[in-house]
């Protein structure tokens, strides 16, 4: 396969705060540290405290691994030296994170871990006397299950059907039945079908939990390269967060540090992605995950009849640290204090959050790590590369507006001229002379001819569309294969990665397509790549 490099400003698909990111913008500066390069990297490394216990880390890892190492496919030599190295102190992790979304979602689940193990290598290469282990933090705890239940493939819609509560990587699989099938339907028989379809069917259908599916099928599918899959839902883990869990609650520091982040970074433009609450923190068990509010001097635990004073509060979170669990303002400190992390990678949305962030890793003396933008791509598949060279469009013009495309093409194959700016300059000519004479008989008739020239120009612009689309109508086949193969490249006009899931690409590549994307993906080049055969 082909990496063509486009910088993410030429896309029209990247926010105004993630431009200024990549291009060094002072006025970001103070909401992050140290810059994504290897000067950064070279800096983040000296100044990284790390003061969790690597053998809890380590221990938790394995006991996570073991539910899996029954199964052909088992912890790769790879992987379990990669948590072996997480005891040594010159080890770090590159970490990105998501959802348990079913069948891995969209395709930026998988650019995210790509970039996660390109770039633990490329820290390899040029720091090789430390170690680097590219991690999968899998979002067990979230509860919001209508974001996770769906995946898109080939244009359809597969939807897990369940009345769900509670954190989503509890959840049982037993019921995920209908929606596997439908999945492997879409596969069809072909190419590396049968070698999906028999990774899915054993996630969703050896292992009762949601969690413990999703870690065998990305095990499956990046094991071999080294990503380490971390549940962070562990009470061993939470009690080294515990400390911070209750000085969170009781002070209700954070809300105060973000809250105050908040206008500075408005002043920039940049969209909000999230806001605090008093108490960033849930309650949860296997059948609840609900927020923690502070009502009439107690501790409450909403939708629910559980209450704790503060003392009663203090003592749960030191006997239960596991029912503690962080909402999305709060996860990424969890994560920096039980992680040796020296970067988080994320797409645009999660960019926005953690910019709010800095104020309140400061207050815990918590190193904020480097700021990674996953890397983004567009796999285009031969057939419809074929077509689009046909087009005589470049790889670049992709990114254009349908119509602007077909205006361009019309134009440069019509054998008619479509303009009118000749004529509409003569007779500026004619009305600058009407204007004058208009002006020498009575001054005040002078914007009045300026009216009429106004209303020509209009009927004019209006007349140089109708040529336009009159022309646009004989070439209606060749404009159909441009609007057919945007609408393919680009689902609902959005970007592919966004939507489309893995499956048909598997199907088409195998295992060579993640080979292809770690090869031509590079996390510190900061360009957007459209992958063709």
């Amino acid at each position: 396969m082909d990496a063509h490099c486009i910088n993410y400003s030429d896309t029209g698909f990247f926010s105004k705060t993630i431009l200024q990111y990549l291009d060094n913008d002072p006025a970001l500066q103070p909401f992050y540290h140290n810059r994504p390069g290897l000067d950064g990297f070279a800096k983040q490394i000296e100044e990284r405290k790390y003061n969790a216990d690597r053998n809890v880390l380590a221990d938790v890892l394995k006991e996570q691994y073991a539910s899996i190492s029954d199964f052909e496919f088992s912890i790769s030599n790879l992987v379990r030296s990669n948590i072996e190295l997480l005891k040594l102190d010159n080890t770090y992790t590159i970490t990105t994170g998501h959802q348990l979304n079913i069948f891995t979602g969209p395709l930026y689940f998988v650019f995210k871990i790509v970039t996660a193990i390109k770039l633990s290598r490329e820290l390899k290469a040029a720091f090789p006397a430390k170690n680097f282990v590219p991690v999968y933090w899998m979002a067990s705890e979230d509860h919001d299950f209508d974001e996770i239940n769906h995946t898109n493939a080939g244009g359809k819609k597969i939807e897990w059907k369940l009345d769900a509560v509670g954190a989503t990587g509890r959840l049982s699989t037993k019921s995920i039945r209908e929606a596997l099938n439908q999945y492997k339907g879409i596969l069809g028989l072909g190419g590396n079908a049968a070698e999906l379809a028999e990774l899915v069917e054993a996630a969703y259908t050896k292992f009762d939990k949601l969690a413990d599916a999703t870690r065998y099928l990305v095990n499956a599918l990046f094991g071999q390269y080294g990503l380490v899959i971390l549940d962070a839902d562990d009470a061993r883990l939470k009690k080294q967060f515990a400390p911070i869990i209750e000085k969170d609650i009781i002070g209700q520091h954070s809300f105060k540090n973000i809250s105050g982040t908040i206008p500075a970074l408005q002043k920039l433009g940049a969209h909000i992605q999230v806001n605090p609450r008093e108490i960033n923190f849930f309650y949860l068990t296997d059948t609840l995950r609900e927020r923690i509010v502070f009502e009439h001097g107690v501790y409450a635990v909403l939708n629910s009849d559980i209450k704790f004073t503060e003392r009663e509060l203090r003592d749960e979170i030191d006997e239960h640290p596991e029912r503690f669990s962080p909402n999305v303002v709060m996860r990424p400190l969890y994560q920096e204090v039980v992680l040796p992390n020296l970067a988080y990678i994320g797409g645009g949305g999660e960019f926005a959050y953690w910019l709010e962030l800095k104020a309140n890793f400061d207050f815990y003396g918590v190193d904020f790590p480097i700021l990674i933008l996953r890397n983004s791509g567009l796999i285009v598949d031969k057939k419809s590369a074929d077509k689009w060279k046909k087009t005589g469009f470049g790889i670049a013009d992709l990114f254009k507006p349908t119509e602007v495309l077909k205006t361009e093409w019309v134009k440069q194959h019509t054998q008619t001229d479509l303009s009118i700016s000749k004529e509409w300059f003569e007779l500026q000519h004619i009305f600058d002379g009407l204007k004058q004479r208009a002006a020498e008989i009575d001054p005040t008739l002078a914007p009045s001819t300026e009216a009429i020239q106004s209303r020509l120009k209009h009927a004019m612009d209006n007349l140089e569309r109708k040529l336009l689309k009159a022309e646009k109508r004989k070439h209606e086949v060749s404009l159909s294969h441009i609007e057919h193969i945007k609408n393919q490249l680009f689902p609902n006009g959005g970007l592919q990665e966004r939507s489309e899931n893995i499956a048909l690409f598997y199907v088409a590549y195998g295992q060579q397509l993640i080979d292809d994307l770690i090869e031509k993906f590079e996390p510190l080049a900061f360009k957007f790549a459209v992958i063709t055969e």
